[in-house]
């Protein structure tokens, strides 16, 4: 089975970087998310209690990033994954994380990363 939910381009803004002044302001991420959902029984009821609904896995990861302060991209992205993976118990996640301007000459860098829920001890 290949059903997927995705949530793509979600902006907000941390404080992120190994830089000094990094670590004075707010700087604007974006992330692309993917997990499995079988989406049949949705589609058959018609009800947002029979998916796993994409707003409230938004809401808490750009609450959960909002209050992060790490220095690497690689461990926000890590950090995500893990939370999706406890919080939401889908069973595989993958996180594109996009941190615009980072690098001169360039529109965006960043990390893409996919996690499985045996990766870690639940």
């Amino acid at each position: 089975m290949g059903d997927r939910i995705f949530v793509r381009d979600l902006r907000t803004e941390t404080i992120i970087g190994i830089f000094d002044w990094e670590r004075k302001v707010r700087q604007t991420l974006s992330f692309d998310l993917e997990f499995p959902g079988d989406i049949r029984r949705a589609a058959k009821s018609d009800r947002i209690e029979d998916t796993l609904n994409y707003k409230s896995v938004a809401k808490r990861v750009l609450a959960f990033v909002e209050a992060s302060e790490c220095h690497l991209v690689e461990t926000l992205a890590e950090q995500v994954a893990l939370l999706i993976l406890k919080e939401f118990a889908v069973e595989w996640v993958k996180v594109t994380l996009n941190k615009p301007g980072a690098l001169r000459g360039s529109r965006d860098v960043g990390v893409e990363i996919e996690r499985s829920r045996a990766d870690y001890d639940f």
